[in-house]
C-alpha cells in the first residue's frame, strides 16, 4: 500500500485516489499551497498540507508522456529523463508557498545533482513575462515548462495528479511515479523520499553528498515566507489585474 507523510515523515494508509480528479483547471488565491480541483466557476482551490504519498516498488504507475516548451523555447519531454530521478514541481510565480519552497528546491537541486537527480518545473496559471523574472530573480538552475493552460497537470490524471500548487512528484529512473508532495515541501521531507530511490537504483550514497547548508553564506538574502506571502496577496490572481496578466499565453 502506497503510504502518507507530513513533513514529519509520519506514515498512514491512503486510498487510491479516483481517476475522475481533473478537467478544467479553476484558480483562486492561494494560502499554504492551493489545490487543484475539476468542475466549474464553484470550485475553489484548498490548501494542500505538504502531506507526502510513497509508492514502493511494484505499486508506481507509470508517468504519462508529456512534451512542452521552456522559457527558453526548448522542447522538453518527461522521456528524456528517464534514466535519472526526475523531480517535477508544479508552480506559478504569484503563489507564495511556492516562493517559501524556492530555497528548498534550490538546495537539493544543488547537492542531488551527482547521485543521479534532476529537476524541472512546470509554470502553470501564470504570466509569462512574470514566471521568467521570478526565475532570474531566483536564479533558479534547472528549467521549467511553461504551461498556463494547466494542461500538464490534468495529464496525470488517470494515475497520481499534482493536486496543488505547489505540487512535487518525484519520478524513478524508470518512468513510473514514485513520491508526491500537495503542497509545499521541506528539505527533510524532499530528502527522505530521495534517498531511498538514490540506494535503490545505486546512484551513490546520499550521506556523501555536499551540504549547501555548511556553505559560506548559506541563507544570505532568502526571502522571509511572511514576505513571499505578502507578494502572493499583491499578486492574487482573483484579482482584475492578475487575471488579465494569466490569460497571458
Amino acid at each position: 500500500m502506497p503510504s502518507t507523510s507530513t513533513g514529519t515523515r509520519r506514515r498512514r494508509a491512503v486510498p487510491r485516489l479516483s481517476a475522475a480528479l481533473a478537467a478544467v483547471l479553476a484558480l483562486s488565491a492561494c494560502a499554504g499551497g492551493t489545490e487543484i480541483q475539476t468542475g466549474g466557476e464553484e470550485d475553489r482551490f484548498i490548501s494542500g498540507d505538504g502531506s507526502a504519498t510513497v509508492f514502493e516498488t511494484g505499486e508506481r504507475d507509470a508517468a504519462p508522456e508529456v512534451t512542452g516548451t521552456t522559457f527558453d523555447g526548448d522542447a522538453l519531454s518527461l522521456s528524456d529523463y528517464e534514466g535519472e530521478i526526475l523531480v517535477l514541481n508544479v508552480w506559478a510565480s504569484w503563489c507564495g508557498p511556492c516562493r517559501a519552497e524556492q530555497p528548498v528546491l534550490d538546495e537539493v537541486h544543488a547537492e542531488y545533482g551527482d547521485l543521479g537527480v534532476d529537476f524541472l518545473g512546470v509554470n502553470i496559471k501564470d504570466n509569462e513575462t512574470a514566471a521568467i523574472a521570478y526565475t532570474n530573480s531566483k536564479g533558479v538552475l534547472y528549467p521549467s515548462l511553461y504551461d498556463q493552460p494547466g494542461e500538464i497537470p490534468q495529464a496525470f490524471r488517470d494515475t497520481v495528479p499534482p493536486r496543488a500548487i505547489p505540487s512535487t512528484l518525484v519520478i524513478d529512473p524508470d518512468g513510473n511515479i514514485a513520491a508526491r508532495v500537495i503542497g509545499p515541501t521541506t528539505y527533510g521531507q524532499l530528502t527522505g523520499l530521495l534517498d531511498p530511490l538514490v540506494v535503490e537504483f545505486d546512484f551513490g550514497d546520499p550521506e556523501d553528498r555536499p551540504r549547501v547548508s555548511e556553505e559560506e553564506g548559506y541563507g544570505e538574502g532568502a526571502e522571509d515566507p511572511e514576505d513571499a506571502e505578502a507578494d502572493a496577496e499583491a499578486d492574487d490572481p482573483d484579482s482584475d489585474d492578475a487575471d488579465a496578466d494569466g490569460d497571458d499565453g
